[in-house]
């Protein structure tokens, strides 16, 4: 057994595909095949099941993979080590648009003072489109904000409960006042997001299970440009609190006291069960679960004396 049969067999694992493991790897699709049949004949088992297109685990591949993921993970920490030198590293992240725009400054801040050499992509979109791409290998980790999520497929690293809040300019005449009534609020000019997003349908749910409506003046998906037009006093919106508090705006703002109204969604952070953690994820996840143990100014104190890392700090910054 050779460790590129292995590495070969978790990449065809992750993009369920033995042509695009082939492309990813530098391989042709035969030498590929010609690997993964010698380590079947190797091992006495069939590893992959193959229906057409599609490509699945058989029970010994599950095995395989449930033990050679830490053994392949432990070897590219040596090899690091052994150069002394951080490996190239990669990390795309799905994430939805407000949760990038809350959370991300700070993290992206300290990755670009310590650690140069990773290379972030982040791809903006739903929920169930981000969840989907990890399904499928397109996206290493996914952040988002949405009702509880479940799957035997996803490991969950956290999942905190947001408030979402109805939201105005100081300078409304609701802003002061308390215990507004719901059909009130909606009949003032709304700008909201757009109707696919997770807060949003629950809103529109909400308001029809107490058969009401609220028909916006402006629907799009930058919660930036939103809350610009809500301090501007042109309208109110509908969003997370984390957005209101973490707006440039923010002084300009109130969140609204609105009676007999409560809505809470999920910020929750997965990865695929069956994806090999690279240093880059577990960076990410280690400072996303510093952040949110400590809270502001968490992601330089969960770190401090944590070098050890196989991606390692630039200690030249």
């Amino acid at each position: 057994m050779e460790l590129r049969q292995l590495k070969s067999f978790l990449k065809i694992m992750e993009v369920q595909s033995f042509s695009g493991a082939a492309k990813e790897m530098g391989y042709s699709q035969s030498a590929l095949s010609v690997q993964i049949h010698s380590l079947e004949q190797e091992l006495g088992v069939k590893l992959f099941d193959r229906m057409g297109r599609q490509v699945t685990l058989t029970p010994p591949g599950q095995e395989l993979a449930r033990r050679a993921q830490p053994i392949l993970q432990e070897v590219d920490e040596l090899e690091g080590v052994m150069h002394d030198r951080p490996p190239a590293a990669a990390l795309r992240l799905g994430m939805i648009e407000s949760l990038c725009k809350a959370r991300m400054p700070q993290m992206v801040d300290y990755v670009s003072r310590h650690y140069p050499q990773l290379h972030i992509t982040i791809t903006i979109d739903s929920p169930s489109v981000l969840l989907d791409a990890m399904n499928h290998n397109k996206v290493d980790l996914v952040y988002v904000l949405d009702k509880p999520l479940y799957d035997v497929k996803w490991v969950k690293v956290f999942q905190r409960r947001e408030n979402i809040v109805f939201v105005s300019s100081i300078d409304s005449p609701l802003a002061a006042r308390k215990d507004i009534p719901l059909e009130e609020v909606i009949r003032q000019p709304f700008f909201l997001t757009e109707k696919a997003d997770n807060y949003r349908l629950s809103l529109d749910q909400h308001l029809a299970a107490r058969q009401l409506v609220l028909d916006p003046l402006l629907e799009v998906s930058d919660t930036g440009f939103i809350l610009d037009m809500v301090q501007r006093n042109l309208g109110l919106s509908f969003l997370p609190q984390y957005v209101v508090e973490n707006s440039i705006y923010r002084e300009r703002l109130q969140v609204l006291s609105v009676k007999d109204f409560r809505m809470y969604m999920y910020r929750q952070l997965f990865y695929h069960k069956d994806k090999w953690l690279t240093q880059a994820m577990k960076l990410f996840l280690a400072m996303a679960a510093g952040s949110e143990s400590r809270g502001r100014g968490g992601i330089r104190r969960e770190f401090a004396g944590k070098n050890a890392l196989t991606l390692a700090p630039d200690r030249g910054v």
